[in-house]
């Protein structure tokens, strides 16, 4: 529902703010006042096209806001600025929306009618929605087996789909599998160890060669060894000398330490070309299996479990697959059934919702329409369509081929009294073009009757369907010479009296007119108060 609209510099309209409530409400003034602002305001907000022709004579943009509550009770804001250069931009709830968010969001709250945008029965898929509500037909089975069949259609494609691609998979995943198992991959850290091997054998001969130089100049005659004993012979007894002769003692320790690992060291390093060329050729594979497999030795195990895992899955997909097939018949067997169950429904549903709908037209001024209800495609027939024709024996055309906008209105009202569902805002715009005495007279009842069940705004010329509103605004409209401001005014009492009697007789002040007014409000009074 619209509870507030706050519309800022939008044609005629300078600045106005209006609160609205449930029921109707009724928008009157002079031609050129600009009540169809206030529509356009609307439409704006639920994702309507912004031209920078609507801007206010003078002023750099126009901003529209509407706040509204939604069917589950919260509230949301809408806001659309037009500059009078440039793109509009578009607002929810303060931050930036796109054109086509505020327009998903505005279709479930507000339906124009008189205009061929925003009209959500204008849509294939409302109108069978439409259809469906007016029949009491149940989709929830026919819903569930759909649902139950992509399901089953799901997994057996996981588990192989058709043969030939099963095949395909099985020779695939076979090869991969006894490749990974040839490489014979326990350790994930494989990779970096022969790394380090391949760097110790690619240059064998020099670290045998350098590290026996080593051991030499450790532990050879005069070497490292020696001298150090040499040092301490000579200290050994000399007190000065007693601490440091200790500490050289323990060097010399440390460094025959070293020789004797040094000696090891030297000795378990292999000069080998064919040890070289095996690592190598090891490393390489792995390589090029973690190329093929994954970024790292342990996604390449993790692989060859999956795919082991999936080989073993498909290899049994027969047994699996009778089980599966045998249900997915049973599924579709029933989404036949329940199509055709459907179908016979929505064909036995459209005459009768065809006739109810029509029923109302001759009271709207259509005296001569119809409506009916095309049910087309095969079972469960989801091809709806509602069709219209303004006179006995002309062709039939689908609502948005009708060409006049008051006649698409009222076709659309005689919708909203059979229907009780779609968007909780509706606003009526030419409802009552070319009408006028006891067909005004019903148009207001009809909206009236619709208040009860949704907010109603209807901009109108004529005080039959004027008076029928559980509040009345009145767009005024200024002209000083150099500038026309419109103002949007909640009228009660008298006030409203003096607009009904202008809009009967254009004299505020007639007696008569006054009378007439009176009674007009009296009427629509008693008749609302007994709906």
């Amino acid at each position: 529902m619209l509870l507030e609209l706050s519309v800022q510099n939008l044609g005629v309209i300078e600045s106005s703010s209006l609160v609205l409530g449930p029921g109707v409400t009724v928008l009157t003034g002079e031609t050129g006042a600009g009540k169809t602002m206030v529509v356009q305001a609307i439409q704006l907000l639920t994702g309507g096209r912004a031209d920078p022709s609507m801007v206010r004579n003078g002023a750099d943009q126009a901003i529209v806001e509407g706040r509204f509550q939604t069917l589950d009770g919260e509230e949301i804001i809408l806001g659309r600025v037009i500059p009078a250069e440039g793109r509009s931009r578009a607002y929810l709830d303060g931050g930036l929306a796109g054109m086509s968010q505020l327009s998903e969001i505005g279709l479930t709250l507000v339906d124009l009618h008189g205009q061929h945008e925003h009209q959500s029965l204008l849509q294939p898929k409302v109108q069978r929605s439409a259809l469906d509500q007016y029949g009491q037909i149940d989709l929830g089975p026919l819903t569930e087996a759909r649902s139950d069949e992509r399901r089953l259609l799901e997994v057996i494609e996981e588990v192989g789909g058709d043969a030939r691609s099963r095949a395909h998979e099985i020779d695939l995943l076979k090869f991969q599998v006894e490749e990974l198992e040839q490489a014979r991959l326990d350790d994930p850290n494989e990779l970096n160890e022969l790394a380090k091997l391949e760097e110790l054998l690619a240059d064998a001969s020099a670290h045998i060669e350098f590290g026996s130089q080593a051991r030499e100049s450790i532990s050879g005659d005069e070497g490292l060894i020696d001298s150090f004993g040499t040092i301490i012979s000579n200290l050994a007894d000399r007190a000065p000398y007693r601490e440091l002769t200790e500490r050289l003692r323990g060097l010399q320790a440390e460094v025959t330490d070293v020789a004797e690992l040094m000696r090891d060291l030297v000795d378990s390093i292999e000069d080998d070309p064919q040890r070289l060329t095996e690592v190598r050729e090891r490393r390489q594979l792995l390589l090029d299996l973690q190329r093929k497999y994954g970024d790292t030795i342990n996604e390449v195990i993790d692989y060859r479990l999956q795919a082991s895992q999936r080989l073993e899955q498909l290899q049994n997909h027969e047994a699996n697959a009778a089980e599966l097939e045998a249900q997915l018949v049973e599924v579709r067997t029933r989404i036949s059934a329940m199509s055709k169950q459907v179908a016979k429904d929505r064909r036995a549903s459209a005459p009768l919702f065809a006739k109810e709908v029509s029923r109302y037209l001759p009271e709207l001024a259509l005296e001569n329409a119809e409506l009916s209800v095309e049910v087309r495609g095969e079972d469960p027939a989801d091809d709806v369509e509602i069709m219209f024709r303004a006179n006995s024996g002309s062709k039939w055309h689908g609502l948005s081929k009708v060409a006049s906008g008051g006649e698409l209105a009222r076709v659309m009202l005689s919708l909203r009294l059979v229907l009780t569902s779609g968007p909780p805002s509706l606003v009526f715009d030419e409802v009552d073009a070319g009408i006028g005495g006891s067909a005004a007279l019903a148009v207001g009842k009809a909206l009236g009757r619709l208040g009860g069940t949704h907010q109603v705004l209807v901009v109108t010329h004529l005080p039959q369907v004027a008076a029928y509103g559980d509040r009345h605004l009145v767009v005024d409209k200024k002209d000083d010479g150099s500038t026309v401001v419109s103002t949007v005014t909640k009228v009660e009492g008298e006030d409203r009296v003096r607009e009904l009697t202008r809009m009967l007789a254009g004299q505020p002040d007639s007696a008569s007119g006054n009378q007439h007014a009176a009674e007009l409000l009296e009427r629509a009074h008693l008749e609302r108060s007994d709906k």
